[in-house]
Parts: structure tokens; sequence; C-alpha cells
């Protein structure tokens, strides 16, 4: 019996054929496939989300005309500024910082890669806030700073309170803290190229810094990348902390309007708007 035979005869061996239906599989009917819980859920969120803008609209606690009239005033946006300003600066010290500690977690010097290990370690073991507090009043301990050789000359002395001014507290709080998260990632993407491309390298006499920063890093570069944008927005987002050591971010600048008129939902309800605002535009 050949193939198309097969197809002609049903299982108690009888043959089937008609001249409609010459072969068993024409005469079946071919019917979509129907997923009616998709339908079901679709809808069951559709309502959902109505219902919350319809509650979110018609509120009038939300205060819509207040936050259309401040979301693009001059304090608005002088906050906008410097928290996009802030979020630069910490994430090209980060990246900065990061390549030279993963550097040093992968070099073979286990003093250098003890020490790139307790360095992620704390600043990623401590809260963020904290650190920012501790940075702020870094003068309650070292009231002067003095650089150079102790009897002998001096290169520089102040007051602490000089140099630890909101903004200098807020690059180094979070800009430290943020390194030791991009450390982690630069290190897992320079650990993903070939071991033997390292090794051709020295093969060739290339130093540890030449073949790292033309062998390693250009590979590695597009697995850093991704995780490296997350991390971008949200230090965008973390930034909002920098509002507890008085610098006039964002959220700062909607608290000091709030804080006279008693307007806290609008004044909040721009602020985040003044966050989405650069993230979709």
């Amino acid at each position: 019996m050949t193939d198309n035979q097969s197809y002609r005869v049903s299982r108690s061996g009888r043959d089937n054929r008609s001249p409609a239906t010459p072969y068993l599989h024409d005469g079946m009917t071919v019917v979509a496939t129907r997923y009616p819980g998709r339908w079901i859920a679709t809808g069951v969120f559709a309502l959902l989300l109505i219902l919350m803008v319809h509650s979110m609209v018609m509120n009038d606690n939300f205060a819509w005309p207040v936050v259309g009239r401040y979301l693009f005033s001059p304090i608005i946006l002088s906050g906008l500024w410097v928290t996009l300003w802030l979020t630069v600066v910490i994430m090209l010290l980060a990246i900065v910082l990061g390549v030279a500690i993963a550097a040093m977690r992968l070099a073979s010097n286990p003093l250098l890669a003890w020490c790139s290990g307790g360095y992620i370690w704390f600043f990623r073991g401590t809260p963020v806030l904290v650190q920012l507090i501790f940075w702020y009043n870094l003068a309650a301990l070292y009231p002067q700073v003095t650089l150079g050789i102790p009897h002998l000359f001096t290169l520089y002395q102040g007051s602490m309170n000089d140099l630890i001014t909101p903004y200098t507290t807020a690059i180094l709080g979070l800009g430290l803290n943020e390194a030791a998260y991009m450390a982690e990632i630069i290190r897992g993407g320079m650990s993903s190229v070939d071991s033997g491309q390292q090794e051709a390298a020295r093969a060739l006499g290339m130093k540890q810094g030449l073949w790292l920063s033309r062998v390693v890093l250009p590979q590695a570069v597009p697995f850093i990348i991704p995780p490296t944008g997350n991390q971008v927005i949200g230090m965008l987002k973390t930034t909002s902390l920098v509002s507890v050591i008085s610098l006039s971010d964002l959220l700062y600048s909607a608290q000091s309007i709030y804080s006279r008129t008693f307007e806290n939902i609008p004044y909040l309800a721009f602020a985040v708007f003044g966050i989405w605002r650069p993230r979709c535009c």
C-alpha cells in the first residue's frame, strides 16, 4: 500500500472515498484557535484601567488645574535640570570608577582583588541614603582638611564645610555607591570575553592596560550597555534622595512650593511627570 492509499483507507480497512472527498483530510474543517481567557482578562484589565483613570480625572483632590499651571514653571524646570545634570555626572563618575574597580577585581594581584571586593561589598551592602547623610556630615569628623606632608609643607588647608557642599555630597554619595554596581556589571562583561583573547594579547607582548583597552573592553561593551541603561534610569529616580540634603532637585523644588501652599498631591504629581517627560521625549 502506498502513502496515498493509506489516506484513503479507514481504520476498519474500508475505503471511505467519495467523489467529493477523494482524501479523508480534504473533508476536514479548519477552525481558528480561540482564546476566551485572553479576551476575558483583557476586558477585566481594560475595565479596571478605565475606572482608575476616571477616578483620577474626576477627583478634585488631585487639583489638575494646579498641576497644569506649575508643570512648566521656572522653579520646576530648574529642579528638573539639576536632576538631569546629577544623573549624567554621577553615571560618568560611576562608569570611570567601575572600570578601574572591575580591572582590580580581575587582577592577579590578591591585594587589589581583595580591596576591590571590599569596596563593592561595603557600598552595595549599606543603604545609599545613609551614605548620603554620612558624607553630608563629614565635617563633624574632620572639621579641617589638610593636603601635604605634616611638618614639611602644606598644599591645601581649609574647612571641610567649604568642600562638602550639597552638590559634592550628592556626587560622592551617589557616585561611589553607583560605582560599586557598575563595577560588577563591567566585570561581568569583561568575564564574558573568552580567555583565549587575553592569552593571545599577552603573547603579543601587550601590557595589561593595553590589552584591557584594545582587546577586552571593546568586546565587552555590547554586554555592558543594556544593564548600564537600566542603571541610568534607576539613577534618574534615585537622585530624588538628594532632597534630604537640601539640594534643589526636582523633588526638593516641588517640596519648597507645597510647603507654602499645603497642596502636596498636585506638586508631587508634576514632580512625577517631570521625571516621565525626559524618558518619553
